[in-house]
């Protein structure tokens, strides 16, 4: 569906790709008349500079000419109505565009909240930051920019050709004649363009991303040695992104090239009929002189629209982008059904997963019950399906095969907010806010700071807590960096404290700790768990030989289920690793 939208978007023409971007920008209605109308008015007065010079010409420096002070009385006035037209275009054109630009960004961040958890896996976090941030600011400014100068030319070069017509229509013929030939060329080259600022897009995306990995690689790319291969890497997207600059720049100086030629052209023309035309006195100086200053006037705007070409055709590029992540990419569904609190019963009955049609199944035919407030360790190797299997009761993932019931009703049929908060998470990945302390205990609820504390002593930060100078308003700077791998998983186990679900997910939770902190965050586990139904992925037998049921995964399937000591009787998959120590996983 998505691509057949994205081939559709694609072959959109100029005036269609405008429709996409005009409801961010169109609300602004106000600013857009003050930009129009001053817009107006600094193009109508572009023809009075060459006005002026026909009657100081021809009269002027006659005894009996103009008056001394009508000229730079004039010209004061004729400068200061352009000016001052000019500042308030440019400032409600200013306005437009930040209000375009505030809508579309919220747009798009309310589809980052809303969207299908794919997009986060099909694309990379620097190309949807770039996007988000920067690509829409350069696109709409450039394309605001581009349009005001692109009417103010236009209304210009309407003004100056009427004005050369009231002058001279047999000279405006041979003028005319320009106009043509400069819009086959606009044409031409516009699409080019267009071709290269998708292209540069997707390469720029390609170096950013080289950038990125190597910036969360970088112990690992040092440690291997990695740095020329990672260094010509980069060299061969960056020599590609030059190229695509290269013939972008060639296309824009092109059309410049080419717009200034045919105009020199008319030009030369011109100049050559008005002298055979002033040799049989059917004009005067003044005449003259005017015609040729209107006419060397035109030539600036019919250039500018020529290059207005580049920036219109960029700025829409780059905001496309942005309406293609709205307009594209679909939201997660949900269902209407809302509970409080839930009881915490789980069945599974034949859940299939697949992340690709063609791959072979993550999960497969997964039957299991899980009673309310029972505790369920699933163990395995990596790859096994654990993590897949868990990340199903969120929806972090959508099953492809069978249902999964949560107090008897389906997950598709729960409202997604409302299931997602009966469950708290702790994963080995632990990822913060860079806020403070309370801030990431309490994310997403409001901040009790007597209870904040109370979590954060129960998961054995009580010390970090002492040592931080501002206590629970300390920011913790990005993804809580400062602090150790122990102490940030332990953080994420005081935020799942704080939320208190009836139902929690812990993926290898205490794998970063040491034998210590592990004993005291157990405790601390110990009422976390209570009267909850538990689900615990883990490799270190003290955390899961209490658990009420066992699930032995391989290759996505459950191979084995029961307690610790029936496992072990079975002498089974589970007995083999327990007397490994569980060394290989």
């Amino acid at each position: 569906m998505t691509t057949d939208i994205a081939k559709t978007n694609a072959k959109l023409s100029i005036r269609q790709r405008f429709k996409r971007v005009w409801p961010y920008f169109k609300n602004a209605k106000s600013a857009w008349a003050l930009a129009i109308g001053a817009t107006i008015v600094a193009s109508a007065t572009e023809p009075f500079v060459p006005a002026l010079l026909k009657p100081l010409l021809d009269r002027g420096f006659k005894p009996d000419g103009l008056e001394l002070w009508m000229v730079p009385v004039s010209l004061i006035a004729l400068f200061t109505v352009r000016g001052v037209s000019g500042f308030l275009a440019q400032y409600a054109l200013a306005r437009v565009t930040n209000d375009g630009l505030h809508s579309l960004r919220r747009a798009m961040f309310a589809k980052l909240l809303s969207a299908r958890l794919t997009l986060f896996s099909d694309q990379s976090s620097s190309a949807i930051a770039n996007t988000v941030v920067y690509e829409v600011f350069n696109g709409s400014s450039m394309l605001m920019n581009a349009l005001l100068k692109l009417a103010r030319d236009l209304l210009t070069l309407l003004a100056l050709i009427s004005y050369l017509i009231f002058l001279n229509w047999k000279l405006m013929l041979v003028v005319g004649l320009l106009f043509p030939a400069v819009a086959l060329v606009i044409q031409f080259l516009t699409r080019r363009l267009y071709r290269l600022a998708k292209q540069s897009q997707t390469a720029t995306d390609e170096l950013a991303y080289v950038v990125e990995e190597n910036v969360l690689a970088h112990r690992d790319v040092r440690l291997h040695g990695a740095q020329s291969l990672q260094a010509t890497r980069f060299d061969l997207l960056s020599d590609a992104l030059h190229s695509l600059s290269m013939k972008s720049t060639a296309a824009y100086a092109s059309m410049s090239a080419i717009t200034q030629i045919l105009a020199s052209m008319a030009l030369s023309a011109v100049i050559s009929i008005a002298i055979l035309q002033g040799s049989e006195n059917t004009t005067t100086v003044g005449g003259f002189v005017a015609f040729v200053t209107a006419m060397l006037l035109l030539i600036s705007p019919i250039k500018s629209l020529s290059d207005g070409a580049t920036p219109i055709t960029r700025g829409l590029a780059a905001l496309e982008r942005g309406l293609d992540m709205i307009d594209l990419i679909e939201d997660e569904t949900s269902g209407d059904f809302k509970l409080e609190r839930a009881k915490g019963e789980i069945k599974f009955t034949d859940v299939a997963v697949r992340y690709k049609t063609d791959a072979p199944a993550a999960v497969d035919a997964i039957n299991l019950t899980i009673k309310a407030g029972q505790t369920v360790a699933l163990v395995g190797s990596s790859g096994s399906g654990k993590t897949t299997l868990v990340n199903l009761l969120p929806r972090f993932v959508d099953l492809t095969g069978g249902s999964i019931l949560l107090d008897g009703h389906e997950l598709r049929e729960w409202d997604l907010n409302c299931l997602r908060s009966q469950f708290s998470v702790v994963s080995q990945h632990v990822v913060m806010i860079n806020s403070t302390i309370a801030f990431n205990v309490a994310l997403g609820q409001t901040i009790d700071r007597e209870k904040v504390v109370q979590c954060l002593q129960a998961a054995n930060l009580g010390q970090l807590l002492a040592d931080m100078p501002q206590g629970i308003d300390s920011m913790l700077g990005h993804n809580a960096m400062q602090l150790s791998g122990g102490q940030r998983q332990r953080l994420a186990i005081a935020r799942a404290l704080y939320k208190d679900a009836p139902i929690v997910i812990l993926d290898e939770a205490t794998s970063a700790l040491d034998t210590e902190s592990e004993q005291a965050v157990q405790v601390a586990m110990k009422s976390l768990l209570k009267d909850r139904t538990s689900l615990i992925i883990a490799h270190r037998l003290t955390t899961i030989q209490h658990a009420d049921c066992i699930v032995m995964m391989s290759a996505g399937k459950i191979i084995e289920t029961g307690n610790h000591a029936e496992l072990l009787a079975q002498n089974g998959a589970y007995a083999h690793l327990y007397r490994l120590g569980f060394s290989n996983t």
